[in-house]
């Protein structure tokens, strides 16, 4: 005899936020925060109100990588999130500045997550993008669980194993009913510099045959490129770049193309709280 599923409790939209959009991976090494990052930069360089949480507790990157330093100041009962280069962040690195590991469980990570969530004055918001620790545990559910998401989108790169790993997060959206938005293939191919010369380092492929073969669209192809770790390192993304760069236009194309997909699915905001799906 089957035990009957717990009711569900209902998913409470944040407050000002028009869509939040969740960026993970089946695995780690896939590039997944680089990807969130040059995304949230690229959007705010397009002219939209972004923000980006780092959900990724066990290896908070968002701050190196945006290049900020400072810590959150409270007010009132509300957490004032930083802000860099049009970007609204917020993440476990700013409350944990130095290299000590974050050793929590269950209990613990979903508590964060929630007063990342709800304590954060994120303010009017167009997208919310977070960044979701790779694989399939805790904090995922714990977000995927309780905010109602506009999406999620799923990083991959060329290679089998983690083509494997990208169809389980795949499952996983679908498993919370989440869409998912589309698949992204990082470090697709790498043009090497002088010559020209294209080399697909991990394969060739991948993403768009996992893209077709669960029904989902194929969002880029974003190239192994150099700068793109030089910007990650030095906290000044590709993407903040003019749209005309190499660097840069692929993270510009991946914003448009994620921005035409949440015009699909329309606002989901409620007309009784300016909230957010």
């Amino acid at each position: 005899m089957t035990a009957p599923h717990p009711k569900e409790a209902p998913k409470l939209p944040i407050e000002g936020v028009e869509h939040v959009v969740a960026v993970g991976s089946g695995k780690g090494g896939v590039g997944k925060t680089t990807v969130a990052v040059n995304l949230a930069v690229a959007l705010a360089a397009e002219g939209h109100r972004v923000g980006l949480l780092d959900a990724d507790v066990y290896g908070p990157n968002v701050p190196r990588m945006m290049g900020i330093k400072e810590q959150p100041q409270a007010r009132g009962h509300r957490i004032e999130p930083l802000e860099k280069w049009g970007v609204r962040l917020m993440s476990m690195g700013f409350l944990n500045p130095t290299d000590q590991p974050i050793l929590w469980r269950g209990p613990l990570l979903h508590r964060i997550i929630q007063q990342f969530i709800r304590d954060v004055d994120w303010g009017e918001l167009e997208v919310l993008i977070v960044d979701l620790p790779p694989g399939t545990g805790d904090v995922q559910l714990s977000l995927l669980q309780t905010v109602p998401l506009s999406g999620g989108i799923v990083v991959t790169t060329p290679s089998d194993v983690s083509l494997d790993d990208a169809r389980k997060a795949v499952l996983m959206f679908r498993q919370v009913n989440t869409e998912v938005l589309g698949i992204v293939e990082n470090m697709s191919y790498l043009i090497v510099p002088g010559t020209g010369q294209r080399i697909d380092v991990f394969g060739s492929g991948g993403g768009r045959r996992v893209a077709e073969e669960m029904q989902v669209p194929l969002l880029a192809e974003l190239p192994l490129d150099p700068e793109v770790r030089l910007g990650g390192d030095t906290g000044y993304p590709v993407a903040l770049r003019d749209s005309s760069d190499p660097a840069a236009a692929p993270y510009r194309a991946l914003a448009r193309a994620v921005l035409a997909r949440l015009r699909e699915k329309g606002s989901q905001r409620t007309p009784e709280i300016i909230v957010e799906d």
